[in-house]
């Protein structure tokens, strides 16, 4: 039976956040000229649906995995089982600076190089402290894993030999 997974730490998200998402759907706009005219209209809707989204932002990190949910309109939640991260890495742009934020990037097995990753984390508060009590945890499954598939080599082993004895024994019964 598989036991339930415990929460060990749930990501706090920095409220600069909010202004950030705001100046960089500005600074978006800017860059595609066409769009310059809906600034007034972004400056009148996207603080309410900032704060929505702010309020919906969750990541906690379990003994067997990185859980994550976001969105307002379009809302996502993302599991990522800890055996399964390959690398936890951190960008920090001029903007992302300004404000003191990063963006914590999980990338997993089987991910693509040209896909990106699988998870990008915006603003979570201390993300150093963050990203390596993912990686402890995640060490910590990964020797629990090794250890059990040294147990279930034994197993194996132990079933191989009771299907011999059965054999032997099914030889002298039929002799």
């Amino acid at each position: 039976m598989s036991q339930k997974a415990i929460v060990l730490k749930e990501a706090e998200f920095n409220p600069r956040l909010k202004t950030y998402l705001n100046l960089y759907g500005i600074f978006m706009m800017f860059i595609m000229i066409f769009t310059i005219p809906l600034i007034p209209i972004w400056l009148i809707l996207a603080p309410v649906f900032i704060s929505k989204y702010y309020e919906r932002l969750e990541c906690e990190l379990t003994t067997r995995s990185l859980r994550f949910k976001k969105g307002f309109i379009v809302q996502t939640e993302k599991t990522i089982p800890l055996d399964k991260i390959q690398d936890l890495t951190f960008k920090e742009g001029p903007l992302l600076k300004k404000f003191g934020l990063s963006i914590l990037r999980v990338e997993t097995a089987g991910n693509s190089a040209s896909a990106g990753a699988d998870l990008s984390l915006i603003g979570i508060i201390d993300a150093h402290n963050f990203r390596q009590m993912v990686f402890d945890q995640r060490d910590k499954v990964t020797e629990n894993t090794v250890s059990g598939s040294n147990e279930s080599e034994d197993m194996v082993q132990i079933l191989k030999d009771i299907r011999d004895s059965l054999n032997k024994i099914e030889t002298k019964i039929s002799s």
